[in-house]
C-alpha cells in the first residue's frame, strides 16, 4: 500500500468537532480559536534518519530542516506561525552535544521568524534519530488559501526554481512564509500548496481536490542548475527536466489565480520578490490529470514525484 492509499483509508471516518473549519486533506487544519479576526493553523511534520538527512549530516541543518518543514506548511496557508512543540526520538548511544545542535538549528530559525518553541517530547527510537514538530499559526478569519479552489481557467504559479535539492537545498530553503502572506493579501489566490513532494506529486493534490486538470507548458517549468549540473555529469538516472518535476524538498509555492491577475501577479512580484523567481508554468483545465505542452504537441504527463512505501 502507497502513502496516499494508507493515508485515504485512515482518514475515511476520523472524529471531529465543532472547532474543525478544515480537517485533513490540506497544508494544515484551520480551526476556530474563539478570536473574532483569526482563526488557528495546525500542522505536524516529522524528519527520520536514512530519510530526510543522513547521519553525516550537520546537526544544525538537521533542526532547521524540521522546523522548516513545518513552517512551509504554514506558508501555503498562507498563514503566520506561531508555537512549536518538538518530539524528538533517539537511539540508546545519542551524543548530548549532538542533539543540543540540532536544537541550536531549531532555535535560530524558530527566532528568525518569531516562533515560539514551548516544549514537547523525548523518547527512545532503535537505531536512528526521528524529529516531529507540531507547530502552530493563525491566519485572518476566512482567509486560509486551500488546495481546494482551483478554477478552470487559473493561471498555474511556481515560486523560485525546481530539482536537485540534494545538492543542498532540502537543508537550506527558506519557507516561502513572506512570499505566501504578501500574496494572500494582495491577490485572490484560489489554491496554494508547498512542494514537497514534487511539483509531479504535489500539483495533483491540487487537482483532486478542485476537482480539475492541469496543462503545462514544458519550456515554463523553471529548472534549477542543480538539476540541470546532475544531468550534465551524468550523476542522475533521469533527465533535469524530470528531475525538476519529480526530486521533491523543493518547498516552494505552487498556486493559482484567476487568468486575469497573472500579468499583475507577475508585475508586483517582481518589485516585491526581486531575487525570487515567479514563473507562470499553465493552466488549470477541465477534466483530471496533467497534460504536458511542448513543441510536438500535448501529451499526458504520467510522472510522479517521492512517495513513501512506494
Amino acid at each position: 500500500m502507497k502513502e496516499f492509499e494508507l493515508i485515504a483509508r485512515l482518514t475515511r471516518s476520523l472524529p471531529t468537532n465543532d472547532s474543525v473549519i478544515v480537517g485533513s486533506g490540506d497544508d494544515c487544519a484551520v480551526l476556530e480559536c474563539g478570536d473574532p479576526q483569526r482563526q488557528l493553523l495546525f500542522k505536524t511534520d516529522a524528519v527520520v534518519e536514512g530519510i530526510h538527512f543522513t547521519n553525516e549530516t550537520p546537526p544544525e541543518k538537521i533542526g532547521r530542516k524540521a522546523l522548516a518543514r513545518a513552517l512551509s506548511d504554514i506558508a501555503a496557508m498562507g498563514g503566520t506561525p506561531n508555537a512549536a512543540l518538538v518530539t524528538i526520538a533517539l537511539p540508546a548511544n545519542f551524543s548530548p552535544e549532538f542533539i543540543e545542535k540540532i536544537y541550536s538549528g531549531m532555535n535560530a530559525l524558530a527566532a528568525q521568524y518569531s516562533v515560539a518553541i514551548v516544549g514537547g517530547e523525548t523518547t527512545t527510537n532503535p537505531e536512528r534519530v526521528l524529529i516531529s514538530i507540531s507547530l502552530t499559526g493563525f491566519v485572518p478569519r476566512g482567509k486560509a488559501v486551500l488546495r481546494s479552489g482551483a478554477k478552470v481557467g487559473d493561471a498555474i504559479f511556481v515560486t523560485g526554481e525546481l530539482g536537485g535539492s540534494l545538492a543542498g537545498k532540502h537543508l537550506d530553503f527558506s519557507p516561502r512564509l513572506a512570499e505566501a502572506s504578501w500574496l494572500a493579501e494582495n491577490f485572490s489566490i484560489h489554491a496554494m500548496m508547498d512542494l514537497s513532494d514534487g511539483l509531479a506529486g504535489d500539483l495533483p493534490h491540487i487537482l483532486r481536490a478542485s476537482g480539475v486538470g492541469a496543462e503545462m507548458l514544458k519550456s515554463a517549468v523553471p529548472i534549477s542548475r542543480a538539476a540541470k549540473d546532475n544531468a550534465k555529469r551524468g550523476d542522475a538516472a533521469k533527465p533535469a527536466f524530470v528531475a525538476a518535476l519529480t526530486d521533491g524538498e523543493d518547498f516552494e509555492l505552487v498556486f493559482t489565480v484567476a487568468s486575469k491577475s497573472a500579468v499583475p501577479v507577475l508585475d508586483a512580484w517582481k518589485k516585491k520578490f526581486p531575487d525570487v523567481k515567479l514563473s507562470c508554468i499553465g493552466k488549470i483545465i477541465a477534466g483530471e490529470g496533467i497534460r504536458m505542452r511542448d513543441k510536438t504537441g500535448i501529451r499526458p504527463f504520467t510522472a510522479h514525484g517521492y512517495v513513501h512505501f512506494s
